[in-house]
């Protein structure tokens, strides 16, 4: 099996996901998307499933080379923080969107309920290791609300709705992540303004 193609038909099937939604993933929106020939999906994805899967597969693997760079103290934290959130309207938005998507599909298949788990559970680690990375006196808790507080700004950020971000604080990211630390482990000596954009 050719594993190029096989990649080129994940990621269309990811655009398929954040364009058209669960719904609108079908073999020849996969084809016409990856501009294959019709029926190429189905050779390498023979059901439905099988294409969420990949997808699903495919999402997890591009997770894995996000870098990640360790940060050296609470501002550099603040920074990776407020940049993963930029990326959501950025590079990483049809990702985010298809896994969007994916998990409400995982609410009722439990298979890719276990699949998008690895990713979850993988982002609580490694935000707690960037917190102790950054002398913050973490502890499980602290490190959860962090990444719960993430991931909450997600789907509003996909969104975009203007009053919802003002609600949320959303709207300038940079102060947001600095409100959120402040809120989890106390009110940082160093002064900072606070820029739209990180």
């Amino acid at each position: 099996m050719n594993q190029q193609r096989r990649d080129r038909l994940r990621d269309a099937a990811i655009e398929v996901l954040a364009e058209s939604g669960g719904r609108g993933v079908t073999h020849r929106a996969v084809d016409a998307a990856a501009d294959v020939p019709p029926g190429t999906a189905k050779n390498y994805f023979p059901t439905r499933d099988a294409l969420l899967a990949g997808a699903a597969e495919r999402c997890v693997e591009l997770y894995h080379q996000v870098p990640r760079p360790q940060p050296a103290d609470r501002e550099s934290l603040a920074a990776m923080l407020c940049g993963l959130l930029e990326n959501v309207a950025g590079p990483g938005r049809s990702r985010l969107l298809a896994i969007s998507e994916l998990r409400c599909e995982a609410a009722r298949k439990p298979w890719l309920a276990e699949m998008l788990d690895e990713v979850t559970a993988a982002d609580f680690a490694t935000f707690e290791d960037a917190q102790r990375a950054a002398g913050l006196p973490v502890t499980p808790a602290r490190a959860a609300a962090v990444t719960l507080a993430q991931h909450a700004a997600i789907p509003h950020l996909l969104v975009g709705g203007p009053r919802t971000l003002i609600a949320a604080d959303l709207e300038d990211l940079n102060k947001f992540v600095h409100d959120l630390l402040d809120a989890i482990y106390g009110p940082s000596d160093v002064i900072k303004s606070s820029p739209k954009s990180c």
